[in-house]
């Protein structure tokens, strides 16, 4: 008897319980799976009897658990485990594809902190001959077989490169392999983090190799262990809490209730998180209910009291840091990733934190500050006196400025309750009550997300049901399963909604605490259940690895961590096989290449998208906005059909109108055209099989701070590196001082001079550059001005000669008429008034030197004729509508070619001695010739007078 109730209970655990069955690809995160790809089945539970595959696959031992499978034919194969007794396990139609990419590219990362780089060494391996070490990413070098192909590969002209995509820079290899491997040096950042290894188009027995797209940002480092530190966890029993950094999602900490691991590689290595013993009692470090990761450390909600712990210290934050000491009831950061954004006015949260009537938001270097309470909210709306109205929870939305703030409202509170919603922009610092609401039971707790979208669209759960809200809260309800009207807990042995997960590609994961698998996405209303992956009785959680691909990590009771690959995308394709599913597109594709786009003044955005359908399905693109009204815009739509596929392709262009040119308020009216918009470009139809998710990107309208004006033919290196002093005579100063003034010359920040001969006048040529370079001349009118104050200068084109109708506007009237500004502000863009116009401005002497440059108009620098000089100017835009930005910049001009003026007391001198020199060698001359004269005529009187 007690040989058949064991029996009965194997197969009960066998059948019901942890019976499941797996496959893998030598290829990570099953990058190549192909004909080429040998796939490992196993089996895990104890009625295995044999595999069953199709004909075109074999099998190297089909009644092994645990063997190898070749698929020679492409396509789906239908593979499944025959066990004893019912046949309750899944079968899976696994798609082999057919393709010629067979290698990849292996890196390996070397930190160097000294100049902050980051040496990438790469080499080409095969997954279906490398070495293990290559398999598990954790080679130093290449193997035998990787060294000798990486060799061919590079005899052949192969050449990787690192191409980021956020900044589009591009880091070339060295031509030549050292020690079998090519390396790439690339600086250090956290604004370029998503790379891509190309290679060159080059076949080695018809095979390629594959591009790889990973994650690699600034070097974060782990909280080192100390001993004697105690564990925090969760509470015993409790299922896993699982944290990540946005930005760089290979930096997760997770909660178990035994320890707290950390990981900076998606667990490629981990260390555990501990607290010095003394502050918490082991009651409270075993009963952490919230965690949350920030550039300042971890945070751990324990019995509504917040505490950081990070490399230095573990601390207790209350009051002193402007937040409550008790009654926090959530903590939570940003899921979506936002390098770039544009900031107005207020700074941007890390981390948000919430009591039931109160939010705070979390700045750098432990900034909180409370930003509304309930009694604002009752202040901006109308609530009955008699209603309770709570915090529920705070979630940041998909829109890098904006979080959702979730209010429970009842009246007698006894049954149902309402969930509302408003949304809050950090930067306006304003808050808004949408259009949604949920009824549910007083005890029910509801977990929203926003999904990755534009518009502020939500997927929301409680223990037993997925619940959406599409469409601008336009399309609501349940998602629904093909049986049991959405329950998913009676589609999983009565186990609860443990976590969902969801990506930039619109896939949405649910995992139940006994790790059963749904799935559906983004616009889809109903969901598929996955085949089991991991055991029922272990403790899972799933994370993006640095490759952008889900993962599991289990944790043990012994304290130790396993991580698997999880073919999302093949277990999609073999479920939605099953359903007979389709996309209702064949392709849609798009130029928009960039995640963040800003405009300036009068420039336009031209973006496409095309879709290709089978005719009689009545698709189209729909282009969503989300934000202020900050941009006009313009469709044009072309449709053709050929073959029964129909092809629709929509031009838009994105623009702004606005004159800024003799308005009121300038600094106004730019400031109401100045924002922030998320749009998005998607097909009107979506389904769980379609490849291509929506595409979401923002477009900022306001000053791109990468961009700068440099004055043509100045450069850095065409002088000596070094300061000098030099004097300005008082009579050439704006200001007429008292004494003459010396300036210091600083190279860094001027330049090198360019030196002109003062018999030639000087047009300065202005280009607009960013951080990749030249971007174009600039054409429109600029002003310049000598920056120590020297007027000892003009221009050789008068007002009337210029065209003027009316006297223009010169730094003198400008500086008399804003008396109250500093000289760089009493000119500019903002009271810019052009002079071609009789209704603008007043008749003058048009005689006068015209002071505004372009670079059509030949007004040039004229210099003094009488000596020479040292300029130093400051240039600036003019144009109110060329540039959101105060463009500026800074260039030196030394005058040359000029004889100093003569000094009278050295004239008289030089005269003097001239003179003086004269007299002497005259003087000299006449001694000189009177002895000769002696000599030639005096012996001969002597001897006349010597003979008479």
């Amino acid at each position: 008897m007690a040989a058949g109730a064991l029996a009965v209970l194997l197969s009960c655990l066998s059948c019901c319980g942890s019976a499941l069955w797996r496959y893998h690809a030598a290829s990570p995160n099953y990058r190549i799976f192909s004909t080429r790809t040998t796939i490992t089945l196993e089996y895990e539970g104890t009625l295995f009897s044999e595999w069953s595959v199709p004909e075109t696959c074999s099998i190297k031992d089909k009644r092994s658990p645990k063997t190898e499978l070749r698929c020679s034919t492409p396509g789906f194969q239908n593979i499944k485990p025959i066990v004893t007794g019912p046949d309750l396990e899944d079968e899976r139609y696994l798609f082999v594809d057919s393709t010629n990419i067979c290698f990849l590219w292996y890196r390996k990362i070397a930190q160097y902190y000294n100049n902050f780089t980051q040496v990438i060494t790469i080499w080409v391996y095969d997954p279906e001959n490398a070495d293990p070490d290559e398999l598990q990413l954790k080679a130093d070098a290449p193997s035998l077989n990787s060294y000798v192909l990486t060799r061919q590969m590079a005899t052949l002209g192969q050449r990787p490169s690192i191409h980021t995509l956020l900044k589009r820079k591009v880091y070339l290899s060295d031509e030549k392999l050292k020690d079998g491997a090519w390396h790439i040096s690339i600086p250090m950042t956290s604004m370029d983090t998503i790379k891509d290894i190309r290679g060159n188009q080059v076949t080695f027995q018809d095979c390629f190799v594959s591009d790889v797209l990973f994650l690699l940002g600034f070097p974060r480092l782990t909280i080192p262990e100390t001993p004697g530190f105690l564990p925090i966890s969760s509470p015993l029993g409790s299922q896993l809490m699982i944290v990540s950094s946005a930005c760089v999602p290979s930096s997760i900490v997770l909660v178990a209730h035994m320890e707290t691991f950390q990981t900076n590689d998606s667990f490629r290595t981990w260390t555990t998180i501990r607290v010095p013993p003394g502050i918490l009692t082991d009651e409270e470090r075993s009963n952490v209910s919230g965690v949350s990761l920030s550039p300042d450390g971890v945070f751990f909600l324990i019995n509504g009291i917040l505490y950081l712990k990070n490399i230095t210290t573990f601390v207790k934050l209350g009051s002193k840091e402007n937040l409550p000491d008790g009654g926090i009831i959530g903590i939570t950061t940003r899921k979506w990733c936002w390098m770039n954004y544009l900031l107005k006015a207020n700074k941007r949260s890390n981390l948000a934190i919430w009591t039931r009537d109160a939010i705070y938001l979390g700045y750098d270097s432990l900034e909180f500050v409370e930003i509304i309470n309930i009694k604002k909210v009752r202040e901006t709306i109308y609530i009955p006196s008699t209603a309770t109205v709570r915090i529920h929870s705070i979630v940041y939305t998909a829109h890098p400025l904006e979080f959702g703030m979730f209010l429970s409202y009842c009246i007698t509170c006894n049954v149902m309750k309402q969930i509302y919603l408003g949304i809050y922009n950090e930067d306006s610092g304003q808050w808004m009550l949408k259009d949604f609401s949920l009824n549910v039971t007083m005890d029910t707790f509801i977990t929203p997300h926003f999904v990755f979208s534009s518009m502020p669209e939500l997927i929301l759960w409680d223990k037993h049901r997925i619940y959406y809200s599409y469409h601008n809260f336009s399309a609501n309800g349940v998602i629904q399963t093909p049986t049991e009207f959405g329950n998913l807990s009676k589609l999983s042995d009565d186990s609860v909604i443990h976590d969902v997960y969801l990506d930039y590609y619109g896939n949405i994961l649910v995992k139940m605490e006994n790790n059963n698998l749904f799935f559906f996405k983004i616009y889809v209303r109903d969901a598929v259940k996955l085949p089991l992956w991991t055991n029922k009785a272990t403790k899972t959680q799933f994370f993006l690895n640095s490759v952008s691909q889900v993962n599991f990590v289990s944790v043990f009771e012994n304290g130790t961590l396993d991580v698997q690959e999880f073919p999302l995308s093949l277990e999609i394709r073999s479920a939605t096989y099953k359903t007979k599913e389709k996309c209702p597109f064949v392709a849609f594709h798009n130029n928009i290449d960039r995640v963040f786009y800003i405009l300036d003044k009068k420039k336009k955005l031209l973006i496409w998208a095309q879709i290709v359908y089978p005719e009689n399905k009545g698709l189209y693109i729909i282009m969503e906005l989300y934000g202020p009204k900050l941009l006009e815009y313009k469709f044009h739509n072309k449709y053709e059909i050929a073959s029964g596929f129909c092809t629709k392709t929509m031009d838009i262009m994105l623009y702004q109108t606005v004159n800024y040119e003799a308005v009121h308020d300038y600094f106004k009216l730019q400031d109401q055209n100045m924002g922030h918009m998320v749009i998005q470009v998607r097909p009107s139809e979506f389904e769980k099989t379609c490849p291509t998710p929506p595409r979401v990107f923002q477009v900022a309208v306001g000053c791109d701070t990468s961009k700068y004006i440099v004055v043509k033919g100045f450069d850095y290196n065409d002088c000596p590196r070094h300061d000098f002093f030099y004097i300005i005579e008082k009579s050439y100063l704006r200001h007429q001082p008292d004494k003459n003034l010396r300036v210091k010359y600083s190279w860094k920040k001027y330049g090198c001079p360019l030196k002109v001969d003062f018999r030639t006048n000087f047009h300065p040529l202005l280009e607009l550059h960013n951080e990749n370079g030249y971007i174009e001349d600039v054409e429109v009118n600029f002003i310049v001005w000598e920056i120590h104050g020297r007027e000892d200068y003009s221009f050789n084109i008068t007002m009337q000669k210029s065209g003027c109708l009316n006297e223009a506007q010169t730094w003198k009237s400008m500086t008399t008429l804003n008396k109250h500004l500093p000289l760089e502000e009493a000119w500019g863009p903002q009271n810019y008034k052009h002079c071609f116009s009789y209704a603008i401005g007043k008749p003058g002497d048009l005689s006068q030197p015209y002071e505004i440059i372009n670079k059509s108009n030949r007004n040039h620098l004229v210099w003094p004729m009488h000596r020479t000089g040292m300029y130093v100017f400051r240039v600036k835009i003019l144009d109110p509508n060329y540039s959101y930005c105060n463009l500026t910049a800074l260039f030196a001009i030394e005058t040359y070619g000029m004889i100093p003026s003569p000094n009278g007391y050295l004239v008289f001198s030089v005269l003097f001695l001239l003179m003086l020199l004269f007299c002497s060698i005259l003087t000299f001359s006449y001694f000189h010739y009177m002895r000769i004269y002696k000599h030639l005529y005096g012996p001969t009187d002597k001897r006349k007078q010597k003979n008479n």
